[in-house]
């Protein structure tokens, strides 16, 4: 029995010690208190076991005895539960606490069991603590047993809660407490009780292994794109737009964000304002492209796909070979797929709110400011505008009239007020919720629309790719109106009664670069 307990206590130790390899990997690119928590876990695990190891092979004495005590019952569950608290903890101070209750218990602990003496008579079994400590070491370690239960327990539970109305993030954590809040009581339960040697060995080895899981499996970084390979030689195509890592990724205590700043570097000679090499090259003043002479390469249609879609994609983690542009989804045709469209007139229309958005070429509005307006022509028929309203004949012939004086050429700029706020959420529905909540989120849009008027996009639609997914796309005046939008009493319906309907959310931060926004078409009620 000695054989099996020491080649399990063996084999514990050398997973330890790759368990830790492995974290001190991880921490080298994310410092996260978890993973410096569940180290110190390892190493103990590690120390212990392989007292073990020893012990039962060539005899246990005072050295092996303190060892095992120190590193197997005391330090690997203490800061197993130590490494829960700093995963789950949402403040500072919880995590501080954490870290002052471990430290100050591993201080004492190992003082003590360091000092304290001895009861001789051992063997190559593996001894109980209760027959070889005096009673300061012996109900310092039930104690801490006692402690670390406790906190597992609570761990386990919050980390269900959570996930019920939680995100992706909150069912990583959940993933990763019920591997190892069982584990570590186990482990606990096998030192306070009266149990064989090789129970004992085993669930300590157990803690390591938990251990590599979680970080491996549920808590590993996001990997959603791969590095390209380098190309051999000049480039004979256009130049790939390299994806930049959305920031929206950094939460839940600095999770997988490792490695984010390096991915999110682009080429110099990539992106929306660089034609690709062999390409046409626009005409001065946005005018059409210039040809040029020789052969051109064929240009590859992007593939057809929304902002759903894509984030979608995104969030599913869809991986092609050589790697996936994910960027190049949202970039328009090529100019010669483009249909050929009515010029711009140089004008600002847009809503009474003080914002100057970009004119619509389908509905144009009044000349610039000191620009004179021709009179008026009379006229009895109704014309027919996008909106569904019928206008009489006069205003719309005053605005048309307006709208032909102003040159074609002249462009608006795209560039949105750096006040504006945006925000991306993705709900993950329930099965069959879809239907209530869409009807809820019309009823939403609607009161958004007739009581908002600081919301400049309220938009609510699904994804093709993926049926109980549903994206609500937002825009507001800035941050106040933000404010003032979640006060609103539709948006607390909105709130109170989506909840039994979705099963997770994501809220994405947004910042506009460039926008241009016109009415969609609605259908008529009657």
């Amino acid at each position: 029995m000695e054989l099996v307990v020491a080649v399990i206590a063996f084999a514990g130790a050398i997973l330890a010690a790759v368990t830790t390899g492995v974290l001190v990997g991880r921490i080298r690119e994310e410092s996260s208190g978890w993973l410096v928590a569940w180290a110190i876990t390892t190493v103990s695990v590690c120390l212990g076991l392989g007292a073990v190891a020893v012990g039962t092979l060539l005899g246990f004495g005072p050295l092996t005895f303190r060892v095992f005590q120190i590193g197997g019952a005391l330090l690997a569950p203490l800061w197993l539960a130590g490494g829960l608290i700093q995963l789950l903890a949402e403040s500072r101070s919880a995590r501080l606490g954490g870290w002052l209750l471990g430290g100050g218990l591993s201080f004492v602990g190992v003082v003590i069991m360091a000092l304290d003496p001895v009861q001789s008579g051992f063997n190559k079994t593996l001894p109980i603590a209760t027959e070889k400590w005096d009673i300061p070491p012996e109900w310092l370690a039930r104690g801490v047993h006692v402690l670390d239960l406790v906190i597992l327990f609570v761990a386990l539970i919050v980390a269900l809660i959570r996930m019920r109305s939680g995100d992706d993030y909150d069912a990583d954590n959940m993933n990763a407490t019920v591997v190892l809040a069982p584990i570590g009581m186990a482990a606990i339960g096998s030192q306070l009780f009266l149990v064989q040697g090789i129970f004992v060995a085993a669930l300590l080895a157990a803690i390591p292994g938990g251990i590599w899981y979680a970080v491996n499996r549920p808590l590993a970084p996001y990997d959603d794109e791969e590095e390209p390979a380098p190309q051999q030689g000049p480039p004979s195509g256009p130049m790939p737009v390299q994806p930049q890592q959305p920031v929206w990724q950094e939460q839940s205590l600095g999770r997988r964000v490792a490695g984010m700043q390096q991915q999110s570097m682009a080429s110099p000679m990539s992106g929306p304002m660089s034609a690709p090499m062999g390409g046409p090259i626009g005409g001065p003043m946005g005018g059409p492209p210039m040809p040029t002479t020789g052969p051109q390469p064929a240009v590859p249609p992007a593939p057809r796909s929304g902002l759903g879609d894509l984030v979608a994609e995104y969030r599913a983690g869809e991986q092609q070979g050589g790697g996936f542009d994910y960027a190049s989804r949202m970039q328009p045709p090529p100019p010669q797929q483009q249909p050929p469209k009515p010029p711009l007139p140089p004008d600002f229309g847009g809503p009474a709110t003080g914002t100057l958005m970009a004119a619509d070429a389908y509905n144009p509005q009044a000349p610039e400011y000191g620009m004179p307006v021709p009179p008026p022509t009379a006229s009895t028929e109704f014309q027919m505008p996008n909106t569904g309203v019928l206008y009489p004949g006069q205003v719309q012939a005053a605005q048309s009239m307006a709208a032909a004086q102003v040159p074609a050429t002249a462009t608006g700029s795209v560039r949105p007020s750096p006040t504006i706020y945006g925000m991306l959420t993705v709900f993950t529905l329930m099965d069959g919720a879809g239907e209530a909540f869409d009807k809820l989120a019309e009823d939403t849009v609607e009161q958004v629309l007739r009581n908002e008027p600081d919301t400049l996009l309220f938009v609510c639609h699904g994804v093709k790719s993926a049926p109980l997914q549903r994206l609500v796309y937002e825009l507001y005046r800035d941050q106040t109106a933000f404010h003032d939008h979640q006060r609103q009493a539709h948006m607390e319906r909105f709130a109170t009664e989506r909840q039994p309907l979705v099963l997770a959310t994501n809220v994405i931060e947004l910042t506009v670069n460039a926008a241009k926004v016109v009415p969609l078409p609605t259908t008529f009620k009657i």
